[in-house]
């Protein structure tokens, strides 16, 4: 589609204003060393053999009764309090209530049936998980990094996260997110910012992008997360972790903040985070509940059958960022081995108002949001071109749907970039539609690390397929897990 004259002047605008603000980065000192030491560039590695193994594992171990889920709960609870002072991932904790938790865990097993019955009724049973911020988890915060509601405490579970409890997993805490998840650094007034544990000064990524963190930094085996826009995706790239995208409407929803209404229910989606591809599949499963059929997960997939896709780019745009070579080349090596809200409690907010404010420090609320809120107040005066755009994506899925069928798998870059250091995104706004664009198909979708980069930071592709194909990209990502090595230790690098 061709620009006006004006579109492309408010395009080189655009694009001189995020040059000058990576100049202006790069101008920036850097933060200076303490006295005795130079502060460390990634979290240590952990020294615990309890803290590597996947969920699957853990719960065989505790089922059979070769470790008390004390000793794992102690040692998670350990390592949070080892490296969360660097990261700031776990914002709110429930220690002492996971550790009583965890006697009750070891009491069944000392008392309790044989372990198939065990893992047929409570498949998680003794597992440590963390819950995003934005999810509502009993007695946790739940302001979803607004200020206005940072004295809110969840009265009750989420939908997932009752079900996650129902299966016997243990909730650890709470992780930060974005600004009432509208953007893609986890940064707001109420937590402050989080940190990636490969290198403190870059992004973690968002709105799950505490997840992301504290799942890289072994501080938890299993992460609730969301996806509107990337969500789930960007985050776990950038943490070198896995996650899952579920094709929509399968996964419910409920007990987020904000939760979507309108057009935007077609996009978000709730899914696993998790640091081996192995687990995504079994907390899928205890996620979706009695909707998990649709997803064909019990159906076996050859990957001799299956057919790939690639793309290396979105065809270049002026608004994003161009791919990494590095992304590029770790993409061509997978591909070579497959050729084979703003307001609360009733409150309006009015972005420009909110914008002035924060031009003099009094805003109570990030600039990414307020910058989101002025482009939402903006696209819905274009009614007509807001359903042109709605009919571009219907058309769009059709293709989609058309070209990967029903063995198909396209492998498409997460990010134009590997993590970018703190505050780069808002010079480069809009690099999320590498993945907004599945949101809007509602195509399932994996996301894969694969390695690390030169930097030592996490590179990862997207694995995507057609709607409720959700059993071939997971396929896909255990194959490559063992191929590529999934994640990586931190700190070790």
């Amino acid at each position: 589609m061709a620009l006006s004259r004006a579109e492309r002047c408010l395009a080189l605008l655009l694009r001189l204003l995020s040059r000058a603000c990576l100049a202006l980065l790069a101008l920036l000192p850097p933060p200076r060393a303490g006295p005795a030491r130079a502060a460390p560039r990634a979290v240590p590695p952990p020294r615990r053999a309890l803290l590597l193994l996947p969920a699957r594992r853990l719960a065989e171990l505790l089922r059979a009764r070769q470790v008390t889920c004390v000793e794992v709960v102690e040692a998670y609870v350990e390592r949070i309090k080892e490296v969360n002072p660097l990261i700031n991932a776990v914002v709110k904790d429930r220690f002492e209530e996971a550790l009583q938790e965890a006697r009750q865990v070891d009491k069944l097993l000392s008392e309790g049936p044989g372990d198939d019955c065990l893992e047929e009724k409570f498949p998680l049973l003794g597992v440590p998980i963390t819950v995003k911020e934005a999810f509502s988890l009993y007695g946790m915060p739940n302001t979803s990094g607004l200020v206005n509601r940072r004295n809110v405490i969840a009265t009750s579970d989420a939908t997932v996260v009752s079900r996650l409890k129902q299966a016997g997993a243990i909730p650890l805490g709470v992780t930060n997110c974005s600004e009432l998840c509208m953007w893609y650094e986890s940064s707001n007034r109420v937590y402050g910012r989080t940190n990636n544990p490969y290198d403190l000064q870059r992004i973690v990524g968002g709105s799950s992008g505490g997840e992301g963190s504290v799942l890289a930094a072994a501080c938890s085996v299993i992460g609730v997360g969301s996806d509107i826009g990337g969500s789930i995706r960007m985050p776990a790239f950038f943490n070198g972790v896995f996650g899952h995208k579920p094709t929509t409407g399968v996964v419910p929803n409920d007990g987020q903040f904000p939760n979507a209404h309108g057009v935007r229910t077609s996009y978000l989606c709730t899914g696993p985070m998790c640091r081996y591809a192995e687990d995504l599949e079994p907390v899928l499963r205890v996620m979706a509940g009695p909707g998990v059929s649709k997803l064909k997960l019990n159906e076996k997939v050859s990957l001799e059958k299956i057919k790939f896709h690639c793309m290396d780019h979105d065809g270049g745009s002026i608004f994003v960022s161009p791919v990494d070579k590095e992304i590029l080349q770790a993409q061509k090596k997978e591909a070579q081995r497959f050729t084979d809200l703003l307001g609360d409690h009733g409150k309006p907010v009015w972005p420009l108002w909110e914008l002035m404010k924060w031009l003099v420090g009094m805003s109570s609320h990030t600039l990414p949001a307020i910058a989101l809120g002025l482009t939402e107040k903006l696209v819905n005066l274009n009614v007509s071109g807001k359903a042109k755009l709605v009919s571009m994506g219907k058309s769009l899925q059709e293709e989609m749907e058309a070209l990967l069928g029903p063995d198909g798998v396209l492998l498409y870059p997460s990010h134009p970039t590997i993590a970018p250091k703190h505050h780069s995104p808002i010079c480069m706004p809009f690099n999320f539609a590498y993945t907004a664009i599945f949101n809007v198909l509602g195509l399932p979708v994996t996301q894969c690390p694969l390695g690390l980069g030169s930097e030592g930071l996490p590179l990862g592709i997207q694995l995507v397929a057609a709607a409720y194909n959700d059993h071939l990209t997971l396929a896909v990502a255990r194959y490559l897990e063992k191929a590529f090595g999934g994640w990586v230790l931190p700190g070790e690098v």
